[in-house]
């Protein structure tokens, strides 16, 4: 008996292994690893501005006008087949809500091969614009940038963009002409948006100087019974380009029920750069005010109709004296003479 109880819990065990080893044969691969590219672009390490290991997050390059400037683009291929990448320089800029983003390849577009005025037109890649890399295999591309002569200073956003098979990958540049630099910016179209916890100060920014600006956050309120709670000073997740324009809001869980308020916004930036911009927004709650009236026009509803029914009903009169059956003389068959109609209720 125990023999047979032991082969009863091996066979047992031997079944539950099987079907374990049956499901992850048939399980589908991760979403995760369908959507791998197969190859990856990065700049290249070997440079002073590299970070340690020699991995560098973006490529920083300066220099005066009508400079060459050199880099070098990494391409690796992951796969067990043959990648043809392309390559092209684009434009940086900012989406409307802060993001950094590369102009397209359109033709004529600021950022398109041969477009000019953007820093984009300013990249060439030689003979290795179309990069054909083999399997399990790191390809390193030389570049160069060749600044204008008649370039002005400061910063000149762009992007290295690396494409296959309609997806693209893009290799941010920091880009800078040398010569004076200016740090500026303003605050414009300030307003308070929803109420409660889900009100926000809706606040637009612009770079006005040439350099690109890390803005650092701090909005104050005051309203009639003093002042209320804003948010304090924080640095923004926005990195602002030259010449470039976003709207922004700031959550404000601190905004007050019932108030009159003045929020004033205020931005610095390192450079010097500050503005700051105000608006004035009113705090009702309007659901309690709401039933609040319609209390009060019921209230005042019900006073005009008791008021009506009172003046309806007229002066109460006293009998006339002698008034016994048969009318005033007490004399039977007279008659007794029908009353005045009384305007004003006095007695006559």
């Amino acid at each position: 008996m125990p023999v047979l109880h032991t082969l009863r819990r091996d066979a047992r065990g031997l079944l539950l292994v099987l079907l374990a080893a049956a499901a992850l044969h048939t399980a589908p691969a991760p979403a995760a690893a369908a959507d791998e590219p197969g190859w990856t672009a990065e700049p290249a390490a070997g440079t002073a501005a590299a970070r340690p290991g020699g991995a560098r997050p973006y490529f920083y390059l300066e220099g005066a006008p009508a400079a060459v400037l050199e880099d070098r683009l990494a391409l690796t291929n992951t796969t067990d087949q043959e990648r043809t990448v392309t390559l092209r320089g684009a434009d940086a800029y900012n989406t409307a809500d802060g993001a950094l983003a590369a102009r397209p390849a359109a033709p004529g577009a600021p950022g398109a091969p041969g477009a000019p005025g953007g820093a984009g037109s300013w990249f060439s890649f030689g003979a290795g614009a179309t990069v054909k890399i083999p399997p399990r295999t790191r390809a390193v591309v030389p570049f160069t940038v060749t600044v204008p002569p008649a370039s002005p200073p400061g910063d000149h956003p762009a992007a290295v963009i690396a494409a296959e098979a309609g997806r693209e990958v893009g290799v941010r540049v920091h880009l800078r002409v040398s010569g004076p630099t200016l740090a500026a910016l303003t605050v414009e179209d300030v307003a308070v948006r929803g109420r409660g916890a889900a009100a926000v100060v809706a606040y637009t920014l612009v770079n006005r100087g040439n350099v690109a600006l890390a803005p650092e956050l701090h909005v104050r309120a005051d309203g009639v019974f003093g002042e209320v709670p804003g948010r304090g000073p924080r640095t923004l997740p926005v990195e602002l380009l030259p010449g470039q324009r976003v709207e922004l809001t700031e959550p404000w869980p601190g905004a007050p029920v019932l108030d009159r308020v003045r929020v004033r916004v205020t931005v610095t930036a390192p450079g010097g750069a500050r503005a700051d911009a105000a608006a004035s927004a009113w705090f009702v709650p309007w659901r309690a005010a709401g039933w609040t009236g319609l209390g009060l026009l019921a209230l005042g509803g019900t006073a005009s109709a008791a008021l009506f029914l009172v003046r309806r009903r007229g002066p109460w009169r006293r009998p006339a004296d002698g008034g016994a059956p048969g009318g005033p003389s007490g004399r039977p068959g007279a008659t007794t003479p029908a009353p005045e109609h009384e305007l004003t209720g006095a007695s006559r």
